[in-house]
């Protein structure tokens, strides 16, 4: 039978939680209930599979009784003891559950630790609002849970009860990751950089399954994320703009760990300087007061982009390049000199060949050349059909030495 982990604090949830199992039993599924309740970890309620004890024995180093006292530090250290649960079980076809602000704190970083396609499901009081932090990268599907997580009553009933089928026609239902023959690759893309990317596919689609990221912060990291859980076969990663946002200061950054995955897993990676011209913020009123001097384009009324100088432009390479080298698998790195963007080329708004300079000089710079790391400038604009043929035959060498 198809296992479903039903996760939360047994001490304050109990009855939402058992409600949630009896619903995902009858629907079919085997059903784990795992108490992860801070209020004291030697508790041992009746019928409950697993015991908060047994959670936070996985814990790195647990603190002292006296520190869980206090709920915050109490909460993110059974957050982290329910991870290293979570991961050290083989048995997990889907995971369910709910919970305050507090418990869904602590449940959702375990199922961000699960692989994309393993089915998640979290009934919550602030799934309304913004869910971000709690979400990720990932597929963790978020229910409102209309009234507090606090008893049983006609409408939490009917929620969670949805919320129970759900994840049993999920975890039932499941479509495997693995239902196309072809190895699947990552891109990344924005608006600006769409006619490279989509000649990129067009000439890959009967070879591979092309997963397109859009590179908004969140889309980076899920095409990390996917990298990391041995999703991908290589990536083709146009469009490192994320960059400009968190060094910066925009509203579409990547964490310190871009890059990361190619690092760790020594895939196939084939980049480029897509978008780094540009810092994205929301309305044009929404742009910090320190940059409402700087050079902005309204992008539409939702967005507005502000150019990179020449010293920001300099930093950007020097910390792509840093990541570069720490990378084992095949690398190629392609620089498009005649412009970065749509926005970058004579007669658009960011045309700046002294700020694209300093990017590419830096880049050149950073990157330490090896027979598997090489960086190449090209006389081309990124959206040039000929730039998409190059970095295609880059990526086909690459995959192909690997």
């Amino acid at each position: 039978m198809k296992t479903v982990y039903v996760v939360g604090t047994c001490d304050t949830k109990g009855s939402e939680l058992r409600y949630l199992r009896d619903c995902i039993r009858d629907a079919g599924c085997r059903v784990v209930l795992v108490d992860a309740s801070v209020s004291d970890l030697q508790t041992k309620i009746d019928d409950v599979d697993v015991h908060p004890a047994e959670v936070a024995r996985f814990h790195p180093n647990l603190p002292k009784y006296e520190e869980l006292r206090d709920r915050g530090k109490a909460v993110a250290a059974m957050s982290e003891a329910l991870v290293g649960f979570i991961r050290s079980r083989h048995e997990v076809d889907g995971i369910i559950g709910a919970g305050g602000s507090g418990g869904t704190a602590l449940i959702s970083p375990a199922m961000r630790a699960l692989p994309i396609g393993t089915p998640k499901v979290l009934v919550s009081t602030v799934a309304s609002g913004n869910v971000a932090p709690y979400v990720g990268p990932t597929d963790i599907s978020m229910m409102y849970s209309v009234t507090d997580v606090s008893g049983l009553n006609r409408i939490s009933r009917v929620v969670l009860a949805n919320a129970g089928h759900s994840i049993a026609g999920m975890v039932l239902n499941k479509v495997g990751l693995a239902c196309d023959d072809r190895p699947a690759i990552g891109l990344t893309m924005f608006g600006v950089t769409t006619p490279c990317v989509q000649a990129v596919t067009r000439a890959l689609d009967k070879s591979f399954d092309c997963l397109v990221f859009h590179a908004t912060g969140t889309g980076g990291q899920s095409f990390e994320k996917l990298a990391d859980s041995g999703l991908l076969a290589g990536g083709i990663d146009v469009t490192t703009t994320e960059i400009c946002d968190y060094l910066v200061g925009g509203v579409f950054p990547c964490t310190s760990d871009r890059f990361g995955a190619f690092a760790r897993t020594a895939l196939p990676y084939v980049g480029s300087c897509g978008a780094l011209d540009m810092v994205n913020f929301g309305a044009r009123e929404t742009v910090p007061g320190k940059f409402r001097d700087r050079q902005l384009h309204v992008h539409n009324p939702q967005v507005t982009l502000m150019r990179t100088t020449p010293d920001e432009c300099n930093s950007i390479g020097e910390w792509i390049g840093e990541r570069l080298n720490l990378c084992a698998g095949p690398v190629r790195f392609l620089i498009p000199e005649l412009g970065v963007s749509a926005i970058d080329a004579p007669g658009q708004p960011f045309y700046d060949p002294e700020a694209d300079a300093a990017l590419f000089s830096a880049l050149e710079r950073t990157v330490r050349r090896t027979d598997k790391r090489r960086i190449t400038r090209v006389s081309l604009h990124i959206n040039d059909p000929l730039f998409a043929e190059l970095l295609v035959a880059n990526f086909q060498e690459v995959v192909r030495d690997c």
